[in-house]
């Protein structure tokens, strides 16, 4: 591939909105020191300013308790109080942190739960209040202690997302998109009852489903509605933007997932003779992996710009509204190897870049491997979804980011025609003009590196001229960890090693300059990024 830039071409300020939010596990872990320390670099490296995470009303929180859970006995039932101590502690460490919230209200605390059935390994509960009334006196009196600790003008600088992905019933929610509308009116009404001037939105759906319908909805019925939020990966479908599943019933979807419980059942009896087989030492992650199929989730052909033409047709669909993906990256499979690789970070720039001008914010999924839905996985790299591992050592992906943190605040408009599997992007402002190069597959065919000319127009001969990569023997430190052994329980002499060995550095880039042009080449494997920083 060649790419000219001339110095004449047209920009537009690049506003990182991706700097808007990211991920993290579930309430409790931001109690953390571990949790607290890689957030802090994550905002102070990378600049991102908010945080969200799952469960802030999870009972491991300690908001609603009634004497029998104090003192386990079967008396006092009546005896109820909130207490918002640990979510207070909560929020004081990201403040500190210099980040804000984005609070997603979830889950339902047991004691005001329809069906008080529990679900991931911290006990969410993922059902309806047992009477509306009581959960919006929970929410009035949440919202009235924020004020107190933090005063209304910082609480009505954060968003108040109402739940998380409402759509997926097996897990999320037992109820129907009908119950959660109903959720989200009386939710949203409390909130602006309380305070007209905070900020409340949903759906929070997978897959960018159910937005129509919940505009239509919002607006139909005078339902305080302030931003849009929904999620996408890559292996999420295109029907999601349609409403073709919204309109399904309550029972309707309990009848499809109870065929998908009885071919589970199917599977599990198959599964159960072929673990018969594996010893008792095996690790966890590897039975995962197995029961998973042992294939890596995107050894298989996606749609690599799913993305940006579903988050057209969302921000479509939100009428005007803001539109803030607040989950999203490339597998949405636990345990794939590609989570640790420089694939996520090929396919995480490319997208970022892709939907900039589609969103008004993003969060990235999510900051570390601290993840406890399923299990903390002892393995310091076992594909989970983080840009950090849990030991703090950055990922490919990670390095991505920070590539794109880099970058300066006017984005060159290129002539995207001329790219082939590898694409570009260029910034230019006051101190650098750079390019950023990215081939992202999302089958990582084995493929030779391809070549790429470089000519760019410049007033004055460059001072200097960096390289920076993330590449099979750059920003890899899974390789590292390999070539160690692939030792468990890394200690802090290990840790720093694999953080040195794989820290991105600047390279000088050989180059000529001749008539106010810079020519230079490099050659780009598959999933490869390369930052090229032009320094004026």
């Amino acid at each position: 591939m060649e790419l000219y830039i001339k110095k004449d071409l047209p920009v537009k300020p690049y506003e990182k909105k991706w700097q808007f939010c990211i991920g993290s596990c579930h309430a409790a872990t931001l109690l953390r020191t571990d949790t607290l320390q890689i957030l802090r670099r994550v905002h102070e490296n990378l600049g991102i300013r908010r945080v969200r995470f799952h469960g802030t009303f999870n009972d491991d929180m300690g908001l609603v308790c009634n004497f029998p859970q104090v003192m386990g006995l079967p008396i006092g039932e009546h005896i109820v109080e909130t207490n918002f101590y640990k979510v207070g502690v909560l929020y004081d460490n990201i403040l500190a942190l210099g980040m804000k919230p984005f609070v997603e209200i979830s889950f339902m605390p047991q004691l005001l739960a329809k069906d008080t059935t529990r679900s991931f390994v911290y006990g969410s509960v993922p059902s309806m209040p047992k009477d509306m009334g009581l959960w919006k006196k929970f929410i009035q009196e949440y919202l009235a202690y924020l004020f107190h600790r933090y005063g209304e003008d910082e609480v009505c600088t954060w968003y108040f997302e109402v739940w998380n992905e409402p759509d997926l019933s097996d897990t999320f929610f037992q109820s129907s998109q009908n119950g959660y509308f109903e959720l989200y009116a009386a939710t949203a009404k409390a909130i602006k009852d309380f305070c007209p001037s905070l900020r409340v939105g949903g759906p929070a759906t997978s897959a960018s489903r159910w937005v129509d319908t919940f505009v239509e909805y919002c607006q139909a019925n005078n339902v305080p509605l302030d931003f849009i939020s929904t999620h996408q990966y890559i292996g999420d479908p295109f029907m999601g933007v349609s409403e073709e599943e919204a309109h399904k019933t309550f029972e309707q979807r309990q009848a499809e997932k109870e065929e998908r419980e009885k071919k589970q059942e199917q599977r599990i009896s198959r599964l159960k003779k072929e673990f018969e087989n594996y010893t008792s030492d095996m690790p966890l992650l590897e039975a995962l992996q197995k029961l998973f199929g042992g294939v890596d989730f995107t050894e298989q052909d996606f749609d690599r710009d799913i993305f940006p033409k579903n988050a057209r047709v969302v921000q479509q669909q939100a009428r005007g509204l803001p539109v803030f993906y607040t989950e999203w990256n490339m597998s949405a499979n636990f345990a794939s190897p590609s989570q640790d690789m420089r694939k996520v970070a090929a396919y995480d720039v490319r997208t970022s870049l892709a939907i900039e001008d589609l969103v008004d914010g993003n969060s990235i999924w999510c900051c570390s491997d601290i993840f406890e839905e399923l299990h903390q996985f002892k393995e310091p790299f076992h594909g989970g979804y983080g840009i950090v591992n849990y030991n703090g050592i950055p990922k490919p992906v990670y390095y991505g980011l920070q590539m794109l943190a880099q970058a300066e605040e006017n984005r060159i408009q290129l002539d995207s025609t001329r790219f082939t599997e590898t694409e570009a992007s260029a910034f230019e402002g006051n101190r650098e003009k750079q390019v950023l190069l990215y081939r992202f597959n999302p089958r990582q065919t084995e493929l030779p590196g391809e070549k790429v000319k470089i000519q760019v127009e410049l007033e004055n001969a460059p001072r200097r001229v960096y390289l920076q990569r993330i590449d099979e023997d750059h920003c890899n430190p899974r390789k590292i960890w390999e070539k160690m052994g692939s030792p468990n329980d890394l200690n802090r002499q290990e840790v720093a090693q694999i953080m040195e060995a794989s820290a991105m550095r600047d390279e000088e880039l050989r180059y000529r300059y001749e008539r106010g042009v810079l020519t230079t080449e490099v050659s780009v494997g598959v999933n490869d990024v390369y930052f090229i920083r032009i320094v004026k």
